[in-house]
């Protein structure tokens, strides 16, 4: 068998734990990105607010691509946009593949393996046309390193999440923080939410939906994003690439 072109390296992420050594690594299958799931994001995105469980609807899904995985501390700025937005968030990753079928809630936690802490980079400009129009809003949210990550942290070694909080620091000033308490689906719901449009497999991460605080980030910003005990993430902004 011959390629025709040399075939794109695989996007891996570091992992850290008690019992691992350095150079253990977690391979990206898909990225899954959840949108408007804390109700305080909702309201400032614009967007219905659920006032009860019954009246959340089903969870909003848009997918990244693998290679938007940013591991490095310098982010640079994308091209097509005037109004990059922070958007922190936690990120489950995925150890086992679910079963054919409908995953139900209570056997999503066997196929976490691990959590991070990441942003989900917006090209807030371009989003916010491409709604206003009826359209797709993929350019917004799916570009070159779009995603920045933390090491992730085995499940096992974070054990219950609760209501630990997901925070943002840009130049050192709070822009965001939430609870996860305050997430509209859970983990375990919104597992079972895509398990009902896409078989979930070992390597996929679930980006979960940032609190309110989203803002923009200029090149020279610095960030530091943490889920409270668990995993911290720290970058800049650098300027956009020739």
């Amino acid at each position: 068998m011959t390629d025709i072109v040399a075939a794109p390296p695989l996007t891996r992420i570091p992992v850290r734990g008690a019992d691992i050594a350095d150079g253990t690594f977690f391979p990206v299958r898909r990225v899954y990105c959840v949108g408007r799931n804390f109700a305080e994001h909702a309201r400032e995105m614009g967007a219905a607010v659920p006032t009860s469980a019954a009246d959340r609807g089903r969870p909003v899904f848009f997918l990244k691509p693998h290679d938007a995985i940013e591991l490095g501390e310098d982010v640079p700025y994308p091209p097509g946009t005037d109004d990059l937005h922070h958007e922190v968030e936690l990120v489950v990753a995925i150890g086992r593949d679910a079963p054919p079928g409908e995953l139900a809630p209570a056997d999503a936690p066997g196929l976490i393996y691990g959590y991070a802490v990441g942003l989900d980079l917006t090209r807030r400009d371009l989003q916010t046309q491409a709604k206003a129009k009826g359209l797709p809003w993929d350019i917004g949210k799916a570009f070159d390193h779009a995603a920045p990550i933390s090491a992730i942290v085995p499940a096992a070694d974070v054990g219950e999440l609760g209501a630990r909080a997901l925070t943002l620091e840009v130049n050192g000033e709070l822009r965001q923080r939430g609870s996860l308490d305050d997430l509209v689906w859970n983990v375990e719901e919104i597992l079972h939410e895509l398990s009902r449009l896409y078989a979930l497999r070992a390597g996929d991460l679930v980006y979960m939906g940032t609190p309110s605080g989203v803002g923009p980030l200029q090149p020279g910003d610095r960030y530091r994003a943490t889920l409270e005990g668990v995993a911290e993430l720290h970058g800049r902004i650098t300027p956009a690439r020739a």
